[in-house]
């Protein structure tokens, strides 16, 4: 008999990221730096999807949940310290200030309970993970090396985004200027298509397409949850509120010339 269920483990998880991310707000609003966040949100994801996909639901741990296990605390340690030095250099994540500045008053009530969406985000993604360690197929198939591939194409994508903006911003004649240097050249977020990439690793893992498997199915929820957050909630959106705000007509030109999510060659103008 198995010595945890599903529904234990979904539980013991929901309970662990509305606590970690009232941690969150705590932090956030007694530093003023909204940074802190992203940065729990993203350890407290990796765990979480961690310990879902190696809970011994039969009693065993297999080499696939061991597999995704790994992949997801390369995820979770590479973004959450990217975003944790990021802070630490200070100020307030434009994100969030301009919530705050629309909340008003309320905006330490509404940043709670906005942070507990957040912690149902992760949720999801701790059952796509899940649903991704639990697929009893015998490990290394076809949807296992394209998935694992998958994952770390993304985390090396992501990487290199995130290093060349920070060449570039640490470039005083950049000042004032808008970066498309690299792959910020054929995505104006390539840094957000990647780690939608990432996620998409997943089902490719838990998807058995002839059926003996349906729960594997589940894993789609994790990366169609990211892309409309990324591509119509708190990814792109905002920070391109920002951009238009701090940069103007230079951001515009961009916007022009570069797609927004997926990657392609910027349009002649």
């Amino acid at each position: 008999m198995a010595s945890v269920t599903p529904a234990m483990v979904i539980a013991v998880v929901a309970v662990f990221l509305a606590v970690a991310m009232s941690f969150a707000w705590w932090l956030a609003t007694r530093s003023g730096q909204s940074g802190y966040i992203d940065t729990v949100w993203s350890f407290a994801t990796g765990f979480a999807a961690m310990g879902a996909a190696l809970a011994p639901f039969d009693g065993a741990t297999q080499t696939r949940a061991r597999v995704v296990a790994g992949l997801l605390a390369l995820w979770a340690l590479r973004l959450g310290l990217h975003i944790l030095a990021r802070t630490r250099q200070g100020g307030d994540d434009p994100r969030y200030a301009a919530l705050k500045r629309e909340w008003g008053a309320q905006a330490d009530l509404r940043l709670f309970l906005f942070l507990q969406i957040q912690a149902g985000a992760g949720l999801v993604l701790a059952l796509c993970a899940m649903a991704a360690a639990h697929n009893p197929l015998p490990f290394g198939g076809f949807g296992d090396v394209l998935g694992i591939a998958v994952a770390l194409v993304a985390l090396a994508g992501e990487g290199v985004a995130d290093r060349q903006l920070a060449r570039f911003r640490a470039d005083p004649a950049n000042r004032g200027r808008i970066c498309d240097a690299g792959l910020w050249g054929y995505s104006r977020h390539p840094n957000y298509f990647f780690e939608w990439l990432g996620w998409l690793a997943y089902p490719l893992i838990a998807i058995d397409l002839s059926g003996s498997y349906p729960w594997g199915w589940v894993a789609l929820a994790g990366p169609a949850m990211m892309y409309w957050l990324l591509v119509y909630a708190s990814g792109i959106p905002p920070t391109e509120a920002h951009m238009l705000r701090s940069r103007g007509e230079a951001f515009c030109a961009y916007q022009r010339r570069v797609n927004a999510f997926w990657p392609s060659p910027p349009k002649a103008l």
